[in-house]
């Protein structure tokens, strides 16, 4: 393998079935001043490795989030399905595209670079600081060198495994609703957390969530509830 092959494999190659590159994609026009916070946000909010910046060779800016470890398509898609309501919720949904989808699972993202037929330009990866350059050309005209293309994704870094839960419980936590003022029923019937303390006592309202929060018998759904309402207690 060339230099570029080699680093498209590190960063983006799974299995059958399963996906390590995640895409963004912000066309009809490219407006890298939209995209940007996106890019950010991932690094900034969610502590994720910056993605790779590619013009589509058509009309659109991409984001390649790349993972360490391959996952489901169903679990790729939900989180990339719960980025634009935090980072791009200005932009009209037409404009998005997001690979893969949870509309459209099966469907594949382009590889880049590539030539694209439409417009007989080339889709490249681009480094951060020439991204605004391109937003009224997101192409090439030619073929990018592959070493050039190599030294930009030499750069980044496949997301973690544990970052990667961290930020998907994250999105998940600030998509749900406002907790209500009273415990909700699931909760008021988890008995191990109501049981006495080591000294007969019961357990705070705190230390019940806390319990709630860290016991792996729980579903998901009531831990990531137990953590939204820990949120107003500092060192929970």
């Amino acid at each position: 393998m060339n230099p570029l092959q080699t680093e498209i494999e590190r960063l983006y190659a799974a299995p059958e079935g399963q996906v390590r590159a995640l895409v963004v994609e912000l066309a009809r026009p490219a407006d890298w001043g939209l995209l940007a916070p996106l890019w950010r946000g991932l690094q900034a909010d969610l502590g994720l490795p910056a993605p790779a910046i590619a013009v589509s060779g058509v009309e659109g800016y991409q984001l390649w989030l790349s993972l360490a470890e391959p996952v489901s398509v169903a679990d790729a898609a939900a989180f990339l399905d719960a980025l634009p309501q935090h980072y791009l919720g200005g932009v009209a949904p037409k404009r998005i595209s997001l690979t893969p989808s949870l509309s459209d699972a099966a469907t594949q993202a382009q590889p880049v670079p590539s030539q694209q037929p439409a417009t007989g330009y080339w889709s490249a990866f681009v480094a951060p600081d020439l991204a605004p350059i391109f937003a009224d050309e997101p192409w090439l005209d030619q073929a990018p060198s592959p070493e050039a293309q190599a030294h930009v994704l030499a750069r980044l870094l496949s997301i973690k495994p544990a970052a990667w839960l961290a930020a998907l419980a994250r999105l998940q936590l600030a998509a749900m609703p406002a907790p209500p003022t009273e415990l909700p029923s699931p909760l008021q019937t988890y008995s191990p957390a109501y049981a006495p303390n080591a000294n007969g006592e019961a357990l705070t309202p705190k230390a019940f969530l806390l319990a709630v929060m860290h016991d792996p018998a729980v579903a998901l759904g009531l831990r990531i509830e137990a953590a939204r309402a820990l949120l107003p207690y500092p060192g929970s």
